[in-house]
């Protein structure tokens, strides 16, 4: 209803690659209180159920190599997931993944770095086939964005070696970050920084939806 052109559901973890202390913190929270797969999984069918927004789903890959690649593919298909994010699938595993998922409908999102050469981003790109994620900074979720010159010059790169569109994640938090970045990407991800706002909230559904109008520039 704000305007967000997808969602992303996070896959709590208790040993999470690259979430910030923040994302870390509601995943525990998450965890504490019961969560689980088959859960999300319920609440993902449920969203499906009330809108047609793509849903994408971002974890760590131990949780699915547990279930198995059909048995959890099979699951995303079924309950509305349109697409995966996994930051620690490793790319000598990611081509059969990715084909499976393919097969099922499922569009897998794979990741690309700062120091991730030329070469090895447009082989990302081709196993992606839709889309994939550009992390703008070395480390964890939350962050500040890096310079913007230094910035600038990795998403140029990006955009000359990938075949897909691309979208910018870590350390967005703002208006600014997002137009700055949608010049030259194909989309900014914003998790942290939502995180934080439902954290001191006491009308989470109002002011998520007005805090993504910020994001947006509308009013």
């Amino acid at each position: 209803e704000a305007g967000a052109d997808m969602i992303e559901i996070g896959i709590p973890y208790s040993d999470p690659l690259a979430d910030g202390p923040i994302i870390q913190a509601s995943s525990q929270k998450a965890l504490n209180n019961g969560i689980t797969l088959d859960i999300i999984f319920d609440q993902v069918k449920s969203i499906r159920s009330k809108t047609e927004i793509p849903l994408v789903m971002m974890g760590c890959y131990n949780p699915i190599l547990k279930w198995g690649h059909k048995k959890f593919l099979k699951r995303c298909s079924t309950s509305g997931v349109d697409g995966l994010i996994l930051p620690d699938l490793p790319l000598d595993e990611a081509e059969e993944f990715c084909i499976l998922a393919k097969s099922m409908k499922i569009a897998p999102i794979l990741l690309v770095a700062p120091n991730t050469s030329n070469d090895r981003i447009k082989k990302i790109s081709k196993l992606s086939g839709t889309l994939i994620y550009a992390v703008s900074i070395l480390g964890i979720t939350g962050n500040k964005l890096e310079t913007k010159r230094n910035l600038q010059k990795y998403l140029d790169r990006v955009r000359v070696s990938s075949y897909t569109p691309f979208v910018v994640g870590f350390g967005i938090s703002s208006n600014d970050d997002v137009s700055w970045v949608n010049k030259y990407s194909d989309g900014a991800v914003v998790g942290s920084a939502i995180i934080k706002m439902l954290e001191k909230s006491k009308n989470p559904v109002h002011e998520t939806k007005q805090f993504i109008k910020y994001l947006r520039g509308k009013k």
